[in-house]
Order: structure tokens, then C-alpha cells, then sequence
């Protein structure tokens, strides 16, 4: 018998590698995905729609929010972001584990609906490298950079909202603690039970 799969929210301040390590989670772990959000911003290169998001006009947001289909919704830089219930609860249903990549203003709304949901919080080695990794991507204007490290500090101020913090300054390493948490929230005596409850009549009857 499946367990029902666990829900994960997985946040950072932009630029703390959580992006990457969710990608190489996924590449290292079988049974998990990241639900495809909504959002209103423009593809970057790259980027198909229904892989990476669902690409909608701010119209259809709208209806979406008023329909109440959004498990959780926010407007970052100026766009609009959902994740949608329906297409989470059914996943989990199935015995995937599920990770949101939302801010923590997400995270609240999502734990106000799923009180079970982890949360993992990805923090940088320091504010300095924070910025050198902003820098380094050459996709954003100077006065952008300097927007996102004040997002960054607000976002960085409600680490202590979550279950687990990964520090990504040796990218290994942080991957090994991610995965490590995944790894151990399935061996919880009440998910083996679930999973493995022939195994456990057999065993003590």
C-alpha cells in the first residue's frame, strides 16, 4: 500500500541556490516533484509553459483566484504566482512527495490548509555572497540587484518559520543535507506503517 506523499516548501532569498539544489534533488531521488506554478511573468529563455510554469495572462489569474483554485498566491517583483490545489492534493494522493518553491508569505498561507507540510529554508554563507551569486548571473541591472538583497534580508529575517535550514555554501553538501531530509521524514514510523502494512502483518501478526 502507497503512503499518501509528503508535502514540502522549499524557500530562499533569490540567489541563495535553491534552483539548483531542488534540480539535483530531483535528478537524485526518485518520488518527488515540484509542482509547476502559475504566474503572469514572461517565459525567460528556456522556459517552456506546463514545464517550468503555467504562463497566464493576469485576466486568467485573476479567475483562478477568484474561483479559489490557488492553494497559495502572491505577486513578486511585480508578477503574480499560484500553486494549484487541486493539481497538489492529487499528487500527494498518489504517494508523491511534492515540493512547493514559494516565499514564506506562501508558506504561511500553504500551512494554514496543509499543517503537516515541511518546511526547508535554503540560507547563502553570507550576505556578501549573496551578491557576488546576484552579480555573477548578468541578468539584472545594478538597481535590481540592490532590490533583490533587500527582499533578500526581509526574506531571510522569517528563517525561523521552518522545520529545517540548509546552509548552501558547499553546493555537495548542502545536497546531502537536503536530500537527507527527504530521505529521512519516509522512514517515520507512521509512513512505514502505512507503506509496509503487509510487511508488518506478516511480520507480528
Amino acid at each position: 500500500m502507497n503512503a499518501a506523499g509528503q508535502l514540502y516548501i522549499v524557500a530562499a532569498p533569490s540567489g541563495a541556490g535553491k534552483t539548483s539544489l531542488v534540480k539535483a534533488l530531483l535528478a537524485s531521488l526518485d518520488g518527488v516533484e515540484v509542482s509547476v506554478s502559475h504566474t503572469t511573468r514572461s517565459p525567460r529563455p528556456g522556459e517552456t509553459h506546463g514545464v517550468h510554469y503555467h504562463f497566464v495572462t493576469l485576466d486568467v489569474f485573476r479567475s483562478l483566484v477568484g474561483e479559489g483554485r490557488f492553494l497559495e498566491h502572491a505577486e513578486v517583483f511585480g508578477n503574480c504566482y499560484g500553486t494549484s490545489r487541486d493539481t497538489v492534493a492529487a499528487r500527494l494522493a498518489a504517494g508523491v512527495d511534492v515540493i512547493l518553491e514559494i516565499d514564506w508569505q506562501g508558506a504561511r498561507q500553504v500551512r494554514s490548509i496543509f499543517t503537516d507540510a515541511l518546511g526547508v529554508f535554503i540560507v547563502p554563507p553570507s550576505l556578501a555572497e549573496l551578491r557576488r551569486r546576484l552579480t555573477g548571473r548578468g541578468q539584472d541591472a545594478a538597481e535590481v540587484i540592490e532590490q533583490r538583497m533587500d527582499e533578500a534580508r526581509a526574506e531571510l529575517s522569517h528563517w525561523q518559520e521552518f522545520d529545517y535550514v540548509v546552509v548552501n555554501d558547499d553546493f555537495a553538501q548542502a545536497l546531502d543535507a537536503l536530500r537527507a531530509v527527504f530521505v529521512a521524514n519516509r522512514q517515520r514510523r507512521e509512513v512505514q506503517a502505512r507503506r509496509h502494512s503487509e510487511l508488518f502483518t506478516r511480520l507480528v501478526g
